[in-house]
C-alpha cells in the first residue's frame, strides 16, 4: 500500500491510495472526534499508477468534499484512514501549539519507548508508532509525505532508510540500551510468549520467533545450569534475536542479513550520523537534549526501572562466557556512548 495527500485546503481533501491488490478500488474512512462519519472510494484515474506498475486501472485518487462530509470546512479535528489497513493517511488539527518538526525516535529495544512516545504524542499533528511492523511501501509513503508536524517511532533497520533520515529532513534520536539488560528483556519476552507459540491459532503472530518462544518455555531463567543449557541449545531464531541486536540494527540493511565483524564498524559509522544519541542509563540527559532540539517545553518524563527478574537475569548474564561473545560489539558501542555522554553532559 502507498499513499499521499495532495492538499487539504479546508473545503476539500485530495489524495491517493494505491492498495496492495492492483484490481481493488481503495477507500478512505473519514473520522471526526472518534466517530466514523463517512467512507469515500477512489473515483479518479491517473495513468501514472498504471505505467509505474502499481495499479491495474489507475483509479486511486480520492476527493473528500462537503458532498461526502457536510460541514467539512468547519471540522478542526479530522482523520483519514485507509479502510483496508487502518493506516492513518491524514490528520487535520489546529497548527497552534504543535511542533513543526519531523522527528524520528529510533527504538533499539524489543519493548517500545512508551514513556517518551506518550510524552511527545500530544505535541505533534501526526504520529506513527511501531514503524518496524509496517510494510516498506507504507513506511516509504510516510517518509515522503510533506507533513511538518510528524513523530515517528520504531526499531527500523537504519541503513535501509537512512536516505530519509538525513538532518535536513528529520531530527533523529536513538537511545542505546544496556546490552545485558536488553538481552534479559528479550529472553523474558520470548518466555512470556511461549503459550502463544504452542497454539497454532496464535503462533502465526510471532512469525519466525515462534520457534524461539516455544524453546524458551522449559528453561528456568534463574538457574545458572539452565542458562548454560539455554545458550548451548538455542535455535537459530533465538540466536539471531539475542546476538548483538544493536549492531545488527545499525550495521545491516535487512533484518535477515548475516552479521560479520565488519558490520560493527559500519554500525559505528551509522550511529555517528544519528542526530541525538543517548544511553538508557543516562535517560535524563537524552530526554533533555531531544526536547531542547525540537523546542518542546514540558517536564522530563521518568522511566521505570527494569523488573527485578530482568535485573537479576542481566546480572547472571554478565558472568556467562557465551553471552560475552554474543554481545561483544554491542557492549563496545554501549560503553563508548556512555563515556561520550558523561564527558559532554558533565562538562
Amino acid at each position: 500500500m502507498r499513499f499521499f495527500i495532495d492538499h487539504d485546503d479546508g473545503h476539500s481533501i485530495r489524495g491517493w491510495i494505491v492498495p496492495d491488490n492492483q484490481l481493488a478500488i481503495s477507500r478512505v474512512v473519514v473520522s471526526a472526534e472518534g466517530r466514523r462519519i463517512a467512507e469515500v472510494a477512489a473515483s479518479h484515474r491517473d495513468a501514472t499508477f498504471q505505467s509505474n506498475g502499481w495499479h491495474a486501472t489507475g483509479q486511486c485518487i480520492f476527493v473528500v468534499t462537503e458532498a461526502e462530509v457536510p460541514g467539512l470546512a468547519n471540522l478542526k479535528h479530522l482523520e483519514l484512514y485507509d479502510a483496508d489497513t487502518n493506516v492513518l493517511v491524514h490528520r487535520r488539527v489546529p497548527a497552534d501549539g504543535k511542533i513543526q518538526c519531523r522527528t524520528c525516535l529510533i527504538n533499539t529495544g524489543i519493548e517500545p519507548e512508551t514513556v517518551l512516545q506518550s510524552a511527545m504524542f500530544p505535541h505533534f499533528g501526526r504520529s506513527y508508532f511501531g514503524m518496524h511492523r509496517m510494510s516498506d511501501e507504507i513506511l516509504t509513503s510516510i517518509f515522503l509525505n510533506p507533513e511538518r508536524s510528524l513523530l515517528l517511532s520504531g526499531s527500523v533497520v537504519i541503513p535501509r532508510y537512512e536516505n530519509y533520515l538525513t538532518p535536513d529532513l528529520m531530527v533523529t534520536a536513538l537511545l542505546v540500551q544496556d546490552p545485558h539488560i536488553e538481552m534479559a528483556t528479550r529472553m523474558h519476552w520470548l518466555q512470556a510468549r511461549a503459550e502463544d507459540a504452542a497454539d497454532p491459532a496464535r503462533s502465526w503472530r510471532l512469525g519466525a520467533l515462534a520457534e524461539a518462544a516455544a524453546f524458551s518455555k522449559d528453561y528456568d531463567l534463574t538457574d545458572p545450569k539452565s542458562l548454560k543449557r539455554y545458550f548451548r541449545m538455542m535455535p537459530e531464531p533465538a540466536y539471531r534475536l539475542l546476538y548483538n541486536p544493536l549492531t545488527r540494527q545499525l550495521g545491516t540493511r535487512m533484518p535477515e542479513d548475516r552479521l560479520h565483524p565488519g558490520n560493527s564498524i559500519a554500525a559505528i559509522e551509522v550511529l555517528s550520523r544519528v542526530g541525538i544519541v543517548g544511553h538508557k542509563s543516562r535517560f535524563q540527559a537524552f530526554a533533555r537534549t531531544l526536547f531542547d532540539q525540537i523546542y518542546l517545553d514540558i517536564p522530563l518524563p521518568v522511566i521505570p526501572e527494569p523488573p527485578t527478574a530482568v535485573r537479576d537475569l542481566a546480572q547472571q548474564l554478565r558472568s556467562l562466557r557465551p553471552v560475552e561473545e554474543m554481545l561483544v560489539f554491542d557492549v563496545a558501542i554501549s560503553d563508548a556512548v556512555k563515556d561520550i555522554v558523561d564527558k559532554h553532559w558533565n562538562a
